[in-house]
C-alpha cells in the first residue's frame, strides 16, 4: 500500500524504457518517436463536448457492474479512491477513501476488488509487496485485504467468480486468488514486466502480457485447472500491454505501446491479423459484447481506434482526452473511459 503523500509508480519498467528511446532519437536529431506508430489510421473525427465525471487523484481502472447500473473508477496518487457512479444518471454514489490500480467486478456484482501497488517502506527501505482489496458492493465498504506481489497492476476475475488472477509487474508472476477464502493459492512465474490479465469466457485458460523490461514482450497462457503456463512464450511486439478476448473465446487482441494491435488465434497462438496500426501508446482494448468492434484507448494519440473484427481494419477514429482504460456498457452504446493525468472520467457515445 502506498505512503501518504506518495504518487503511485504508474509508468511501468516498459513504459520508461520506451520513453528513453524517444529521448535517444531525439538527440540524434531524428523526427520519428520510436514509440510513435506511423499509422494509417482515420484521423480523428471533431467531436462534441461531452459528459464526464471528476474524481479525485488519478483515476485509472474502471468496471461496468453486471447488471449495467453501476461504473467502479480507480484512483492512484493522494487521495486514493475508489469512486462508484450510477452510469444512468452520472451522480456519484460512494466515494471510497481507499484506491487501487485496476479494478474488477464478481459476476453476480456483490464485490469489487481492486490492485494496491507496493510502496518503499519509511521505516527499512524495503519494498513491500501489492495488495488486492475487496469491496462489499452493497455496502461500499472494505471487507477484505490480501497480500500478493510486488506491484500489482492488471487483474482479471474468473467467469465463475472463483478466482482472481492479479499480474504482478515487478515480481514477473501471476497471483492466483481463491475468492472463498481471501487467500493466494499460487504464484505463477510469467514473462517480464506483466501487466494486463484477461481470462477466456470459458475460464479455462488466463492470458497474460507481459509488456517486457530487458527481455522481449511476450504473452502467457495459464492453464487455468493446474495454475501451469502451457504456452506462448515467444515474443509479440515490442511493448505489449491491453489484451482483450473475444466473446466466443477464438481471438486476442494484444496492444503494441509504439502503435499496432495484433490478432492472436487462441488455439494456435498463431498471429493471424495485424499488426494493425493504431495510434500512439494504446493502452487498452476492449471487445464488444456482439464481438463486431474492438476499441483501443491510444492514450498517446489522443483517440479511440475503432476496428471491425471481420477485417481487422481501423473503420473510424474518435476524439478522446489522453485515455487510459476503457470500460462499455452492457448495451454497448457507450464508453467510459479514464483520464489519468486530467483526473476525469468520460462517457463517450459509440
Amino acid at each position: 500500500m502506498l505512503e501518504e503523500g506518495q504518487e503511485a509508480p504508474m509508468s511501468t519498467r516498459s513504459e520508461i524504457r520506451c520513453g528513453l528511446a524517444a529521448a535517444l532519437l531525439a538527440l540524434m536529431g531524428l523526427v520519428l518517436s520510436p514509440c510513435a506508430s506511423a499509422s494509417t489510421e482515420p484521423s480523428p473525427t471533431p467531436s462534441p463536448p461531452r459528459p464526464y465525471i471528476s474524481v479525485p487523484g488519478h483515476p485509472y481502472g474502471v468496471a461496468i457492474s453486471p447488471d449495467g447500473g453501476h461504473a467502479y473508477v480507480t484512483t492512484t496518487g493522494w487521495p486514493e479512491a475508489l469512486v462508484v457512479t450510477d452510469t444512468h444518471t452520472k451522480q456519484q454514489s460512494a466515494r471510497i477513501w481507499t484506491g487501487g490500480v485496476d479494478v474488477g467486478i464478481s459476476p453476480d456484482g456483490r464485490r469489487a476488488y481492486t490492485t494496491v501497488q507496493a510502496a518503499w517502506s519509511a521505516n527499512d527501505w524495503q519494498l513491500r509487496p501489492g495488495s488486492v482489496k475487496v469491496f462489499d458492493t452493497a455496502t461500499n465498504t472494505e471487507i477484505d485485504y490480501i497480500k500478493v506481489g510486488v506491484n500489482p497492476v492488471g487483474l482479471a476475475v474468473a467467469p465463475d467468480g472463483r478466482r482472481v488472477y492479479v499480474a504482478n509487474s515487478g515480481s514477473d508472476s501471476l497471483s492466483v486468488v481463491d475468492t472463498a477464502s481471501g487467500k493466494v493459492v499460487d504464484e505463477v512465474k510469467v514473462g517480464s514486466d506483466p501487466v494486463h490479465v484477461v481470462a477466456s469466457p470459458d475460464g479455462r485458460h488466463v492470458y497474460v502480457a507481459n509488456s517486457g523490461y530487458g527481455t522481449p514482450a511476450s504473452l502467457s497462457v495459464i492453464d487455468t485447472a493446474t495454475d501451469k503456463v502451457v504456452g506462448w512464450p515467444g515474443r509479440l511486439g515490442d511493448f505489449t500491454y491491453g489484451l482483450a478476448v473475444t466473446p466466443d473465446g477464438r481471438r486476442l487482441y494484444v496492444t503494441d505501446l509504439l502503435g499496432t494491435v495484433s490478432v492472436v488465434d487462441t488455439a494456435t497462438g498463431k498471429v493471424t491479423g495485424g499488426p494493425i496500426p493504431v495510434g500512439w501508446h494504446p493502452k487498452d482494448v476492449v471487445v464488444s459484447a456482439d464481438g463486431r468492434r474492438a476499441y483501443v484507448a491510444n492514450e498517446g494519440a489522443d483517440s479511440l481506434s475503432v476496428i471491425d473484427t471481420s477485417t481487422n481494419k481501423v473503420t473510424e477514429t474518435i476524439s478522446a482526452h489522453h485515455p487510459t482504460r476503457i470500460a462499455l456498457t452492457r448495451d454497448g452504446r457507450h464508453a467510459w473511459i479514464t483520464e489519468y493525468w486530467g483526473g476525469r472520467v468520460w462517457v463517450v457515445d459509440l
